[in-house]
């Protein structure tokens, strides 16, 4: 095959060719299995003559069927959204725009649309409509972003700007946190130099007596709001106090647990969210919006250009909305049109009954779960999460332990439903997470039935 230049009228072609594929892949998306199985024949070598567009998008979908369904109900694994209709068609047309939402100049729909979605943002999570923030893509990046601020911050407490300067001459960064802290905020202090190994561990009701041991010096402070296994919150109104008390920079990784401030009747699980200097979250988690995308929000709006900008004779330098000086990329997708889409498509009420809508799901397995004598609840579901085990009688600790991370594997072997196994209270355990916009009871029913099925074949295979 040729240049592709002299093969552009495949262009639609090709996008018929998708589309036929994206109506059967919907279609069935309900009812298929989680993980479908089959295996792909891509990784042969690179050709010397490629055999054009259409031909080389039928042999991607032929391997399609291999893709796990993550876009579906029953997906419950790493607490992944679904996309809502309004986010799908935006992303596609997101990829046939092709904009560098970097600057103004390089996507005016692209910087505007994010300077809207932004704003939006706030105000669906109550948050002040003075603070700043930043599309990024998920909440490694925008706990990088919040806490890069937040490193920035700190060290001019000290009189040096780090960005400029370095670490040169600086003590070591205290960064505080409970048990809660999340892995991708360990991996942004690792990026940004402060190391994880800086992080002090303490309950939440112990860190005064941390950050009274710093005698006054400036600390960075991570508040958790979700935490993984079984959803918890920090108590994030003290936190807020003791930051304001002692003038450390408060941090809060709200990955999921943000969309709490959404319902009133979790509201108060996050309540002193607002007294942060930086927040974050997901959108490809509860918004229901593709990978990738996340947001980083910061009290100090000015505090993104400082510590992310750049600068070139070739850049432009104006006071109109430019994203790429205010985050880590400057090459950036323009997450902003799926974002904004969803938010026009479906307002504040939608996503309030869409998460009143998951609470009472993750309530309803909670108690499917305490109704089963064969399965234990670990913790109380206080939000979207069920942490609970498979425990027939006869069995004890270590070999409870056992089963349940074999029967972890035998789930997702299985595929109609997906969830993956954690550690909690040093115990093996599911961690079904309900974030998808397409769950009903049926996908949550269908999960207890699953793992009561395949338990009991594992526990008579163990006997």
């Amino acid at each position: 095959m040729a240049d592709p230049l002299k093969r552009r009228d495949e262009e639609m072609a090709a996008l018929e060719e998708v589309f036929r594929y994206a109506e059967r892949y919907l279609g069935a998306l309900a009812e298929s299995p989680v993980l479908p199985g089959g295996a792909t024949h891509l990784g042969t070598s690179l050709p010397e003559g490629g055999n054009g567009a259409v031909a080389a998008l039928t042999e991607l979908i032929a391997s399609a069927g291999a893709a796990t369904r993550s876009s579906g109900p029953r997906f419950f694994h790493f607490v992944t959204g679904g996309t809502t209709p309004a986010a799908l068609g935006a992303d596609w047309l997101t990829s046939l725009l092709d904009q560098n939402s970097f600057s103004w100049v390089s996507s005016p729909l692209g910087s505007e649309l994010e300077d809207v979605a932004i704003r939006w943002l706030l105000e669906l999570f109550d948050l002040p409509e003075s603070w700043g923030g930043v599309l990024t893509t998920g909440a490694t990046m925008a706990n990088f972003v919040g806490l890069g601020a937040g490193r920035r911050w700190w060290a001019q407490e000290h009189g040096v700007d780090v960005d400029e300067q370095g670490f040169a001459g600086l003590p070591a960064v205290p960064v505080l946190s409970t048990p809660y802290i999340h892995a991708s905020a360990l991996k942004a202090l690792t990026m940004l130099g402060i190391g994880r190994g800086s992080v002090q561990i303490a309950e939440a009701d112990e860190l005064a007596r941390n950050l009274e041991a710093l005698g006054g010096a400036p600390a960075i402070m991570i508040g958790n709001a979700g935490e993984v296994n079984a959803g918890y919150f920090d108590p994030i109104s003290p936190l807020a106090d003791l930051a304001e008390e002692h003038g450390a920079w408060l941090h809060v990784d709200g990955a999921f647990g943000l969309f709490a401030r959404l319902a009133p009747e979790t509201f108060e699980l996050s309540a002193g969210v607002e007294r942060a200097r930086s927040v974050i979250a997901d959108g490809h988690k509860w918004l229901n919006v593709p990978y990738d995308c996340g947001f980083a929000f910061v009290r100090d709006r000015s505090a993104l250009p400082k510590t992310f900008g750049l600068a070139a004779a070739y850049l432009p330098d104006d006071e109109r909305p430019n994203y790429g000086y205010s985050s880590p990329e400057a090459s950036r997708r323009a997450r902003a049109l799926a974002v904004w889409a969803t938010l026009r498509a479906y307002g504040r009420a939608g996503y309030r009954e869409m998460v009143e809508r998951h609470l009472a799901l993750a309530q309803r397995l909670g108690r499917r779960v305490e109704a089963e004598a064969q399965l234990e609840l670990l913790a109380p579901v206080g939000l979207n999460i069920v942490c609970f085990r498979f425990r027939p009688p006869g069995f004890d600790e270590p070999a409870l332990d056992l089963l349940n991370s074999a029967l972890g594997e035998d789930v997702l072997a299985d595929g109609r439903v997906f969830v993956g196994t954690t550690r909690y209270d040093n115990k093996v355990a599911f961690r079904p997470a309900i974030v998808n916009w397409r769950t009903t009871e049926r996908d949550v029913d269908l999960l207890v039935d699953v793992v009561l099925e395949l338990g009991a074949r594992r526990a008579a295979a163990v006997d």
